[in-house]
């Protein structure tokens, strides 16, 4: 069976994100000043071949730790679609 996973990975919340107050500074210009915060990461789908839903998130969790994210810098979330 093949499953549809979403793999989110945002900056941690400690650290700068200079994308998102470049962002900021660019919605703020164009008179936007009520958005208070912007933080910039990256969707990534997968589309995953296994026996179950545990199974393909186990897969995209292993994908995650090893390639997608950088666990000093970033976070990452999955969902099964």
């Amino acid at each position: 069976m093949t499953f549809s996973v979403q793999v989110k990975v945002m900056p941690l919340k400690e650290l700068l994100d200079p994308q998102g107050k470049a962002v900021m500074g660019g919605l703020g210009n164009l008179g936007l000043q009520a958005i208070q915060d912007v933080r910039i990461g990256k969707n990534i789908t997968l589309q995953v071949e296994a026996a179950s839903a545990d199974e393909a998130k186990s897969i995209a969790e292993e994908a995650a730790k090893k390639l997608l994210a950088n666990p000093v810098m970033e976070q990452y979330e999955i969902n099964i679609n």
